[in-house]
This record gives C-alpha cells, structure tokens and sequence, in this order.
C-alpha cells in the first residue's frame, strides 16, 4: 500500500473543496490524508459494523401536522426585531464573498 496520496488526488480533492494550496500544503496533504483515508479503512473493517445503523431516534415516517392557515405576520413588525434592517428587509452578513464568483 502506498503511503501517501498522489498530487494529483490531492488537487482534485483541494478542487472539490474549492480551496487553493501551496506547494508545501500539497506535500503535507499528500501524507495527511492518506493517513485519514486509512483510518476509515479500518472503522469499515470492524466486525458488526452496518451501514444500515441507526442514525436517527424516530419512526421511518415523519410524523406530519396537518397545515392549517393562519394569521400572517406584519413584515413591519418583523423587521423592526432586527438588529439591521433596510425597507422590509433584514440586513445580514456576507456568507459567501461574492468578488470570488461564487
């Protein structure tokens, strides 16, 4: 088994993350996530593990409330509780930084 990751890999996975690398980081991720991706090999190897494993604590199907019409809120009195707010919208912070193209 090799011991670590082609840098070829390495740039694909850095592509799917959407992240740049430098030389050195290529390099230190080449053995880093070989690492990683032998330990899983592990976790898969252990007897009695199931992919079917429950991962939630509620019935196969979701227990729905029946929809019902109610009252609308004032979009007024809705942005008035925000802490910034311009016209009836609320003012948030840039998640995402739009000069990137994203």
């Amino acid at each position: 088994m090799k011991e670590k990751l082609s840098r070829e890999e390495v740039l694909h996975v850095a592509n799917l993350a959407r992240i740049k690398l430098t030389e050195g980081e290529i390099e230190k991720y080449q053995v880093e996530l070989k690492k990683l991706l032998t330990d899983v090999e592990k976790i898969n190897e252990v007897e009695g593990y199931d992919e079917d494993i429950l991962i939630a604590c509620w019935d196969e199907f979701a227990r729905l409330r029946k929809d019902e019409v109610g009252n609308m809120l004032d979009p007024k009195q809705v942005v008035e509780n925000a802490p910034h707010h311009a016209g009836n919208y609320i003012e948030v912070p840039v998640v995402i930084g739009e000069s990137e193209g994203a």
